[in-house]
């Protein structure tokens, strides 16, 4: 199905889908004539991924024809990572919530694009730049957003954001007005993403003044929190 999609399959796209399919990879590729231009925002590429959800899975065979599948959340806001967050935030403008249980890894897959000459990580995941080297070799990463329809999900400079103020911190020094709450997070970057959401959800319900959260360690692991993070605190 996904080289159906895709006028080329280059050798490194081969590599990584072998490596890292079913799972939190999507590759962005020229598109066939196929594909709509509405589920590509005009643009000749396309992103795919293969997920490692057996009830998504389930869904894909039944159907026989790949899925477009945006993200089921409001634009800007926080993602989804339960059947019951997509039900309270887009609440009667789905017919249905397909239940697939909790998702696993938490925050949305690692974005590379394969459709120039040099692969350019679009949007960092939790399968990490080094993992993507270590299969197809040297990674460019996007340092800028262009103005124009975004060659990826996710590069809003706002984004996964709670409706309350969120602050990154550092030292424990809290915001010096209102009432908060400070999220305790795990110190394991896997851990730490398969929980960011639900957390971000439940201290948005509770009507704080702000939120704040200690910001992560600057390395690889912890590079596609980050990204979450500074979007999700983001105010112009």
């Amino acid at each position: 199905m996904a080289r159906e999609l895709v006028r080329e399959w280059p050798d490194q796209a081969e590599k990584l889908t072998r490596k890292f399919w079913p799972g939190p990879l999507t590759l962005v590729l020229p598109k066939q004539p196929r594909v709509p231009d509405r589920v590509t925002a005009g643009l000749d590429t396309v992103g795919i991924r293969m997920p490692a959800n057996s009830i998504a899975l389930a869904l894909i065979r039944q159907a026989g024809v790949p899925i477009a599948a945006p993200s089921a959340n409001p634009f800007t806001e926080i993602s989804p990572t339960t059947a019951q967050h997509v039900r309270d935030a887009l609440s009667d403008r789905v017919a249905m919530v397909l239940d697939g249980g909790r998702t696993t890894v938490g925050i949305e897959s690692a974005v590379l694009s394969l459709a120039g000459e040099c692969p350019v990580l679009l949007r960092p995941g939790m399968v990490t730049r080094q993992e993507i080297e270590a299969v197809i070799g040297s990674v460019q990463v996007l340092n800028s957003t262009p103005e124009e329809a975004h060659p990826s999900p996710g590069l809003h400079q706002r984004h996964y954001s709670p409706k309350t103020p969120l602050f990154l911190i550092e030292g424990g020094n809290l915001p010096s007005s209102g009432r908060g709450i400070c999220l305790q997070m795990p110190d394991n970057p896997r851990e730490y993403a398969a929980i960011l959401y639900e957390r971000l959800r439940d201290a948005d319900a509770q009507g704080w003044d702000w939120i704040a959260i200690e910001r992560p360690p600057v390395t690889e692991e912890w590079s596609a929190i980050r990204d979450r993070l500074e979007r999700a605190s983001y105010r112009s």
